[in-house]
């Protein structure tokens, strides 16, 4: 199951209009990733991806699109700390891969 299908997935979203969408965000999330664990840039095209990022880059691309007009926490808009308890959930995720050495 590629990346996109398991974003697609945890968003249950069935449709493909938003496909290319989708995609710009995991490659954001990808990067951050690859950055917040002081790895080269397109390092995770060449190798496998740690269960524990791909569940980030999930986490966070999914964030992206739930929360993609900038104002809200995504899918739990109605709590104020949602936004903030996703980037904390997914750094603590990429805390447990990152090099540590650098």
């Amino acid at each position: 199951m590629t990346l996109l299908e398991k974003v697609k997935a945890n968003l249950i979203l069935e449709h493909t209009a938003d496909d290319e969408l989708l995609q710009m965000y995991i490659t954001a999330a990808v990067r951050y990733a690859e950055s917040y664990q002081h790895l080269l840039e397109n390092f995770y095209a060449d190798n496998q991806m740690p269960p524990t990022t791909e569940q980030a880059v999930i986490m966070l691309s999914s964030h992206f699109y739930e929360s993609r007009d900038g104002s809200t926490g995504g899918f739990f808009a109605d709590n104020v700390q949602a936004g903030q308890q996703v980037w904390h959930t997914v750094n603590l995720l990429l805390r447990l891969d990152r090099d540590w050495k650098v």
